[in-house]
């Protein structure tokens, strides 16, 4: 019985040992660590329905991006649009107050000044 599964356990010893040595050396082979495409980066999104929705994506940077309305749906995904990113999407100006929920969230935690304290 043995000599029939020993084949077989060595070919399964030397597979996980080739898994791991792949998995170890994966940064090291060129290419394999990194996905050489453009930059994506998601603008916005908006719900059309529960499968379906129009997402604005950049693709690149600096002048060579570009600005995609894509269509997503459960069948797939449709360009709908092709636009070059204008330029106050190039240099975005930072907000001094966040908003949307985590700004409100760490604005209520916040300990208020007592008025009360210099008394």
């Amino acid at each position: 019985m043995l000599q029939n599964a020993a084949p077989a356990l060595a070919l399964l010893v030397i597979m996980v040992v080739m898994a791991v040595v792949l998995q170890r050396f994966r940064r090291h082979i060129p290419g394999a660590a990194t996905h050489g495409g453009p930059k994506l980066q998601v603008l916005s999104t908006l719900s059309l329905g529960p499968q379906q929705r129009v997402v604005t994506v950049q693709v690149g940077q600096g002048e060579d991006a570009v600005c995609l309305v894509l269509g997503v749906a459960a069948g797939g995904v449709q360009a709908l649009h092709q636009m070059p990113l204008p330029p106050e999407a190039l240099n975005p100006v930072e907000t001094s107050a966040p908003t949307g929920f985590a700004a409100r969230l760490a604005q209520m935690t916040q300990p208020r000044k007592a008025s009360y304290a210099k008394n």
